[in-house]
């Protein structure tokens, strides 16, 4: 049996989206129905591994997870993971397939659109129903005859739309209506109504808006969700980190810098830290903001060498490497890590065009970058048992693995060791002498509670202080089913459910 279908769209990037596929993808699963997330095209470079090894958009692996399903390249078969301003990397069913220009990657439409639908249609084979995000804003005119992401995936699956616009930037109003008025006729028709998303206040004052939107469009307003603070469910698009709240870390025992990079990737990380009573997690771009932190993050990144230039332009890197040479804790994850060691090369010219960059020098590692990507769920235990991993020894962790080089050296001190899905064991990541820097692959290392709760009390040891862990996390099941709550609370959701059919 064919699946229904609804898409969620929306007059730009960062509007909520994928939060609110999420939320419906809870919300249908709690009704009984088994239900999975799509997005025929994605430009993101928070990813993802799927159990087989695939790699997808980080939303689409949320949004399965929200629908309580394993994640796989069918549910995101084409992932674009920019590299610079005008060149991406092309993931295609989990898989990378090239590094292209814009222009090449427009001038490969055709091939693409028949992957997308071949994968539209095997989850539309297995599934009640298949929950769709578009991408950015259907009304981009220059990009209409060639997008495979929006009103074209609608109307191949014939799919009722709702357009979300998001009331906190301002403007929600003149964004649907004009998104609705640059769409064709057919287009148009497709639009069964509009959703208004983070709004803060008093309803009654944004009710004359609602009714002229109503009586100007002829569609129906489903409901208008309010800016949720209970539910934290990873974000994918890094404009968040411009507003992201803080006000739960006034007072905060344990200061954690991450260093904004100009290709950030999986921020996501970082959550579970952000997330603990007494620890607050700074983005920093420059040397004024960085301050005295109690640790500096080095995150993952997809052009490894220009964000480590990036860094010695702006004074960073040397302030890194003053930090930890007065005994100050460092963390590199993934391409963090690798700016961490002595060098690395790229001979193959994989990353960039620069063959060779010396490294920070903080660990004794080199990294060679190679044309193979490593993606892979993996799970181990912790090795060290000093420094920062004093009490650590023999600790478990899962995460995952999203990266093009290999680090190592002959003295290196491993930091974990993984076992692969295959059974093997193998080494991950490296530690200085005095247990205070370290670096590993391993994406979603502080979504482990024990481990991430022993580094931290250790942060805190070290200032004379004591973390008390008064409450365990919101599992991530809980934190769905509250975002559900509140969305299902703010829609008419019988009737989405009359708009898919169901």
């Amino acid at each position: 049996m064919k699946a229904k279908v609804l898409m969620v769209q929306g007059t730009a990037s960062s509007v909520g989206k994928s939060v609110v596929v999420a939320a419906l993808c809870r919300i249908f699963k709690q009704d009984g129905l088994r239900v999975a997330p799509f997005k025929a095209q994605n430009m993101a470079l928070n990813s993802f591994v799927t159990p087989d090894g695939g790699e997808i958009g980080r939303a689409q692996a949320v949004q399965a997870e929200a629908a309580c399903i394993a994640p796989s390249v069918d549910m995101n078969p084409i992932l674009l993971k920019p590299e610079t301003d005008g060149r991406s990397q092309i993931v295609v069913l989990g898989r990378p397939r090239a590094s292209l220009a814009a222009k090449d990657y427009y001038a490969r439409q055709a091939e693409l659109w028949s992957i997308v639908k071949e994968s539209f249609a095997r989850l539309s084979a297995k599934f009640d129903l298949i929950i769709i995000e578009g991408a950015g804003s259907p009304a981009e005119v220059n990009l209409k005859a060639s997008e495979i992401v929006n009103m074209r995936v609608a109307r191949h699956a014939s799919a009722p739309v709702v357009l979300v616009g998001d009331v906190d930037k301002g403007g929600v109003f003149a964004a649907l209506v004009g998104t609705l008025e640059l769409l064709d006729a057919e287009e148009r028709d497709l639009v069964k109504g509009f959703i208004i998303n983070k709004f803060r206040g008093d309803l009654s004052l944004l009710r004359p808006g609602l009714d002229f939107l109503e009586n100007r469009t002829n569609k129906r307003v489903i409901g208008v969700i309010p800016y949720y603070r209970d539910a934290q469910v990873a974000q994918e698009d890094s404009v968040y980190l411009e507003t992201r709240p803080t006000e739960h870390t006034i007072g905060a025992t344990i200061d954690i810098a991450v260093l904004w990079l100009p290709h950030i990737s999986n921020f996501d990380d970082f959550d579970p830290l952000d997330q603990e009573d007494g620890v607050r997690v700074r983005y920093v771009r420059d040397v004024d903001q960085l301050g005295s932190p109690d640790l500096i993050i080095i995150p993952g990144t997809k052009s490894t060498m220009a964000d480590l230039f990036y860094l010695r332009s702006n004074g960073l890197a040397e302030c890194i490497v003053d930090f930890a040479r007065r005994g100050k804790p460092v963390i590199g994850i993934c391409g963090g890590y690798q700016m961490l060691g002595k060098e690395m090369s790229d001979p193959e010219q994989v990353e960039s065009e620069v063959e060779r960059m010396v490294g920070l020098g903080l660990l004794p590692i080199g990294t060679r970058f190679e044309a193979t990507k490593v993606t892979r769920q993996v799970r181990g235990r912790v090795l060290c048992n000093r420094g920062l991993f004093d009490g650590c020894a023999g600790v478990p962790v899962v995460g995952y693995e999203i990266h093009m080089g290999d680090s190592g050296a002959s003295e290196t001190e491993h930091v974990f060791e993984i076992v692969d899905a295959d059974g093997s064991i193998q080494l991950d990541g490296a530690v200085s002498r005095d247990g205070t820097v370290f670096g590993t692959y391993l994406h979603g290392i502080f979504d482990n509670a024990e481990f991430r709760r022993t580094l931290l009390s250790q942060l805190a040891r070290r200032k004379g202080q004591c973390l008390e862990f008064e409450r365990p996390l919101a599992s991530r099941e809980q934190q769905y089913d509250r975002l559900a709550d509140t969305v299902r609370g703010s829609l008419d959701v019988g009737f989405l459910r009359a708009i898919c059919g169901l």
